[in-house]
């Protein structure tokens, strides 16, 4: 028994003795590093596009080939630059397949990637292959079971009609992702229709256009030309935002979807991202949006978005327009009461909002501030220029003396329920609105501070 239990014992050693040797000593006479020239033909016939590796080496258990420094540069048409460079990738093998003479990679880690995805108002995407065409081999670009990627980052923009480089609408930095049942193939060639890989993605900063999410985590999933972010969480300056986003990647201008449910967004933070925006309005906001638009190959690459929602802002002010000042002012009073030590202040503000022509619409708007009420609707341009025109009719909700209603009706209000009520106007730009008492267009506009 001793003697059985020391031979079990000594074959054993010997076994995990040959193993480790087989571990260090295989992958040095199997010099991988020298089909790496191959390996680079290979991927540029597929991609269409040169590309760069730094070295290969080899792994047995797992059975794993090494890609040090990867960069698969931009076709001819777009500028000079990588569509992707990566640190590392670990390509999991099946050896199985492998002694059949097939190569079959079974999962892929990649680390440190910068992808930059780029439009040509003319042609393609800078990551297509126009003569690409799905293969019936198994090949290294077929379905890999499992993506995994670490630390990545994703940019894109599209080309002016110069052919020069324009702005970044959309951006992710520290992405970490997992995918099942990726196509390479498939993302390379235009006339693919395949689903191309879904999973989980996670990203520090993500932005679109002017906005910024951080802490995002949703579902990713890529399908013929689409790519769509589903159940997202996301903080936005300050609060919360919950919903979906899509892109269509199908047509000569790229579009994209999108809803969000938002929660506590610091409205002083939001404002401040876009030009001119700050110090305009202070508050916190909540509701829900609906946009959509194509993605022009311009300057301004969003500014054709349209869509619709509903917001609600809470104890905040509008510094330019001092609402509260200006209405009594209007009515000639002096006592400014809950309000005079804060005329630009309110309590709520709850509308409707739709978005079409680079100009915010509301049928409905509703001001609780201190001392007046408001319903209104009007305009505001959002394509530079920043134009007003509303309309709404005030209310003083404080009764006044029977001196100052009589003065007040003469000026053109109406009472109601011993409370003093008047039409208004809105006119002028958001950085210096122009305010006037009545709804007709003949009315004579007073400016702000006078």
């Amino acid at each position: 028994m001793i003697i059985r239990r020391r031979t079990i014992l000594i074959v054993a050693g010997i076994t995990a003795t040959l193993l480790l040797a087989l571990t260090l000593v295989v992958p040095t006479l199997i010099n991988v590093d020298r089909y790496r020239p191959q390996l680079i033909s290979y991927l540029q016939a597929k991609t269409g596009k040169k590309v760069e590796i730094a070295g290969l080496a080899l792994k047995l258990f797992p059975l794993t080939i090494h890609i040090d420094h990867i960069g698969i540069r931009n076709p001819p048409i777009f500028p000079a630059g990588y569509v992707l460079q990566v640190a590392r990738i670990d390509a999991d093998l099946s050896l199985g397949a492998l002694l059949h003479r097939r190569v079959v990679i079974k999962s892929l880690v990649v680390e440190d990637a910068v992808l930059h995805l780029t439009s040509d108002p003319y042609g393609p995407w800078n990551f297509e292959n126009p003569q690409s065409r799905a293969s019936s081999n198994a090949v290294p670009l077929s379905f890999i079971s499992f993506l995994k990627i670490k630390g990545a980052t994703v940019i894109a923009s599209n080309l002016l009609a110069s052919d020069a480089a324009g702005p970044i609408f959309f951006e992710a930095h520290d992405i970490s992702c997992e995918l099942e049942q990726v196509n390479l193939a498939g993302i390379i060639d235009p006339s693919s229709s395949s689903m191309d890989g879904q999973g989980s993605l996670k990203a520090d900063l993500l932005r679109f256009g002017a906005i910024e999410a951080r802490n995002l985590n949703s579902k990713l999933r890529l399908e013929s030309r689409h790519v769509f972010f589903t159940d997202v969480k996301a903080e936005v300056y300050g609060g919360s935002a919950a919903g979906d986003l899509s892109f269509d990647l199908t047509a000569k201008n790229a579009s994209f979807k999108t809803n969000a449910r938002l929660s506590g967004i610091n409205l002083a933070q939001l404002l401040a991202a876009f030009p001119n925006g700050g110090g305009k309005m202070t508050g916190k906001m909540e509701g829900d949006l609906k946009l959509a638009g194509e993605i022009a190959h311009s300057l301004r690459p969003l500014a054709g978005m349209h869509g619709t929602g509903h917001l609600t802002v809470r104890n905040g002010q509008l510094p330019s327009l001092k609402l509260n000042a200006n209405l009594m002012k209007l009515a000639h009073f002096n006592d400014l009461g809950p309000a005079k030590d804060d005329p630009s202040s309110f309590k709520l503000i709850t509308t409707d909002l739709e978005l079409e022509n680079q100009r915010i619409s509301s049928r409905l708007i509703d001001l609780d501030g201190y001392g007046v009420d408001v319903d209104g609707s009007g305009s505001v341009s959002v394509s530079g220029s920043d134009d007003l025109n509303y309309r709404g009719l005030a209310e003083i909700t404080t009764k006044e003396s029977f001196f100052t209603n009589t003065m007040a009706r003469l000026a053109g209000a109406s009472l109601k329920d011993g409370k003093l009520q008047f039409p208004f106007r809105i006119g002028g730009t958001i950085d210096s609105p122009l305010f006037s008492k009545g709804k007709g267009d003949k009315d004579v506009d007073a400016p702000q501070n006078r």
